[in-house]
């Protein structure tokens, strides 16, 4: 069965086109405007092995924070259609992900129940003009569409780019590890109330 889905999402801040294969190599096209955030996107694509391709045309001019916040959105929403009925995933995935001096903990549970804890203080914020509190944003809404609890945990770390790439990158590894099919499952929906 094949896991894939195109989306598109209009508002009067951003227009969105987004394609997601959950099951494919890494490969990426990625074009947000948003130079630092693409390059993030393009890490979570190829460390999650996800066909990712988005162009967004948002308000940059204004902030960057409608364009984050509404590619989050679509995507954990690429995800929730491509999943579909959730039969066989594991569910569940976690990711310990060391990037130099930062070290990232990322927890999902794809259950339908969508929370966050976002548990990351970094001594500086900005990447260039990119505040990495935008990172949070985007994990809110990426939860939130998906239907997903994400816990998002920096252990430590100074580095901004640091922070946000590790970051990226176990999220995309605790993906990958929740939306596998586990063969020993039958198909079997991961849930003992029958409904996810």
């Amino acid at each position: 069965m094949a896991r894939n889905i195109t989306l598109t999402r209009k508002t009067a801040e951003t227009d969105i086109q987004l394609t997601l294969e959950v099951d494919g190599t890494g490969v990426s096209k990625i074009d947000t405007g948003v130079p630092f955030f693409d390059h993030m996107l393009t890490l979570f694509a190829k460390h999650g092995l996800f066909d990712l391709n988005v162009k967004c045309v948002g308000d940059v001019a204004v902030d960057y924070h409608h364009t984050v916040e509404d590619v989050g959105l679509v995507l954990g929403d690429a995800f929730k259609q491509a999943l579909g009925d959730k039969l066989g995933i594991k569910r569940y995935g976690f990711f310990l992900l060391p990037m130099d001096e930062s070290l990232a903990r990322v927890a999902v549970d794809i259950g339908g129940r969508p929370h966050l804890v976002y548990q990351v203080e970094a001594p500086t914020q900005f990447v260039r003009d990119f505040n990495i509190i935008l990172v949070k944003e985007f994990a809110r809404a990426f939860s939130n569409a998906l239907g997903c609890n994400l816990h998002i945990t920096l252990e430590y770390g100074e580095e901004p780019h640091h922070v946000a790439e590790a970051i990226f990158k176990g999220l995309s590894r605790a993906l990958d590890a929740a939306t596998q099919i586990d063969p020993r499952t039958a198909g079997q929906l991961p849930s003992t109330k029958g409904k996810i």
